[in-house]
């Protein structure tokens, strides 16, 4: 079955991934640890403490500690898992991350819920609506949004094999099961939705959603669709960027300002290869308020109305 013909009313929130995920591989591997700063119930490690407490460690509201922590921990062959919020895990722990763990390429891995919009109702200060620009400007780190629960599954795992600093972002709200259980995904390559000919679209983490409602929708108005799921937005798949130009006509589609994430990134490739045209669609460039999730994409137009109006603008 082709996934714009699946039940997409099947929802688990990819937040729920980590949790499930992160337990299977620390059974698998002792040297797996997680790092809490006391919010292990919202970030879905609970689990983990309850099965492996010895390979758990919580530091407290502390954040650039549970860094500092990780970079240690990872000198001596451990593979740490730092979870927290993502305006905490990017901002606050920057400085630690980019001097104590990415100066040195160590094997630390910052995983993050509640990125993007999605603390929603919670306000401005606890949406992360930069961490993947800002830790995709650092040396060694490499950023990935899984789109739905099985694909965040196993975007973990390869993270957990992948040497390396890792920036993982999960979200709050639940999304939709777009991917079977037994898909693949390799880090760094873009997953090729579908082909098309009129208009690419080329989205990540929870807007894959809504692109992919978007193209439903402009395909049944006789309109080809190229839809990407770029989970990696760094290292971006360049070649899958450059093999869009082709049609020439790009709308990027981001839970993130539209400043230094994947717009942005999309936009180094075509100016670099001197053609084709971007839309981007994303958080304007302005700090959220609260309100619920769907009101605060549609006040930043990302919506898949949006995406429609948009792909008909570019044709």
């Amino acid at each position: 079955m082709s996934i714009l013909e699946k039940d997409l009313t099947v929802k688990k929130a990819t937040r729920e991934a980590f949790g499930d995920e992160i337990v299977k591989l620390g059974k698998e591997n002792k040297n797996i640890y997680v790092i809490d700063v006391d919010i292990a119930k919202s970030c879905k490690t609970v689990n983990f403490i309850k099965q492996l407490p010895d390979q758990h460690i919580n530091v407290g509201i502390a954040e650039q500690n549970a860094a500092g922590l990780a970079a240690g921990l990872a000198t001596t062959g451990k593979i740490p898992f730092v979870s927290t919020y993502a305006v905490f895990g990017s901002l606050r722990m920057l400085e630690q991350i980019r001097q104590e763990v990415c100066y040195p390429n160590l094997n630390v891995k910052i995983a993050c819920s509640h990125g993007g919009l999605t603390p929603a109702n919670d306000g401005g200060s606890h949406q992360a609506i930069e961490d993947m620009g800002v830790l995709r400007s650092v040396p060694n780190m490499t950023v990935i949004m899984g789109a739905d629960y099985y694909s965040t599954r196993k975007l973990v795992e390869q993270a957990a094999k992948v040497y390396g600093p890792v920036y993982l972002r999960f979200t709050r709200d639940t999304v939709p099961i777009i991917y079977d259980e037994n898909e693949e995904f390799t880090i760094g390559k873009a997953k090729k939705i579908k082909d098309g000919s009129d208009i690419a679209i080329i989205a990540n983490g929870d807007t894959v959603r809504l692109a992919l409602e978007a193209t439903k929708e402009l395909e049944k108005q006789g309109i080809s669709v190229k839809l990407l799921d770029m989970h990696t937005i760094k290292p971006l798949d360049r070649e899958a960027v450059v093999d869009c130009l082709n049609i020439g006509k790009i709308i990027t589609v981001e839970d993130h300002n539209i400043l230094n994430g994947l717009g942005s990134a999309v936009c180094e490739v075509v100016a670099e290869e001197g053609k084709g045209t971007v839309r981007r669609i994303g958080v304007q460039d302005q700090f959220g308020q609260s309100a619920p999730y769907e009101k605060l994409l549609e006040l930043n137009g990302i919506t898949t109305e949006n995406i429609i109006k948009t792909a008909k603008e570019l044709i």
